[in-house]
């Protein structure tokens, strides 16, 4: 079930509509419309995600033993492969 929800657009938002709908990226109007909110939320959230990960490492950053610590386990994994 779907709930309508009004809305104005300009002439050239309208033409940009249609040019996504002729690209296949939603079969009309609506579902571009609905895809782009999707995305936008998408967006947001990642945004969020990348700010609160580089806040932690800025409150905390990363030290010398992190590095030998991640060198030796990279280095641990790719000794496990079995190539």
């Amino acid at each position: 079930m779907t709930t309508p929800v009004p809305t104005r657009f300009s002439e050239e938002e309208i033409g940009l509509l249609d040019e996504l709908v002729a690209a296949g990226i939603g079969d009309n109007r609506s579902a571009v419309v609905r895809a782009a909110v999707v995305r936008l939320a998408d967006a947001v959230r990642r945004a969020e995600d990348g700010g609160s990960i580089a806040g932690s490492y800025q409150e905390l950053p990363q030290s010398a033993d992190d590095d030998q610590l991640a060198l030796a386990n990279a280095i641990a994994m790719t000794e496990a492969e079995p190539w």
